[in-house]
C-alpha cells in the first residue's frame, strides 16, 4: 500500500461503511484520556497525540496496513495523520470532522464536548 493508494483524509460516512463491511483497519483516537472518557468509538485504540512518537512500536503492526486516525474535530489527527505517513504508515488517512462529526452524522448516542 502506498499513501498514492489512499487519500489524505476519509469522511465519517466511509468510516461506517468500512466497519460495518468488517474490513480490517485500525481506528486510532489520538484525543486527551479526559476526552476519551467523554466520549469515544467503540473498537477505537486511544494513543494520545503527545505519546504516538515514543509509542510508534505499538503500531508497528499496523505498517502496511489501514489506519484511521481520529480526534475531536480533525485537526490533530491531521497532523497525526501526516506524520505517520512521514514513518512509512502509507495507510494512514484522517477522519474529516472527528469524533464530532461521527456524534452529528452516524451515532448521535455519542456525547458531544
Amino acid at each position: 500500500m502506498t499513501s498514492a493508494d489512499l487519500p489524505l483524509e476519509i469522511d465519517v460516512q466511509a468510516v461506517r461503511t468500512l466497519r460495518e463491511s468488517d474490513t480490517p483497519f485500525l481506528l486510532l483516537d489520538c484525543r486527551e484520556p479526559d476526552e476519551h472518557a467523554i466520549a469515544s468509538i467503540p473498537g477505537a485504540v486511544l494513543v494520545p497525540m503527545a505519546e504516538i512518537p515514543e509509542r510508534l512500536d505499538q503500531l508497528a503492526s499496523h505498517r502496511t496496513r489501514r489506519i484511521i486516525v481520529h480526534c475531536h474535530h480533525g485537526g490533530r489527527s491531521l497532523r497525526v495523520t501526516r506524520w505517520l505517513r512521514a514513518q512509512g504508515f502509507a495507510g494512514a488517512q484522517n477522519m474529516a470532522g472527528g469524533i464530532d462529526a461521527w456524534a452529528l452524522e452516524i451515532d448521535p448516542s455519542t456525547p458531544r464536548y
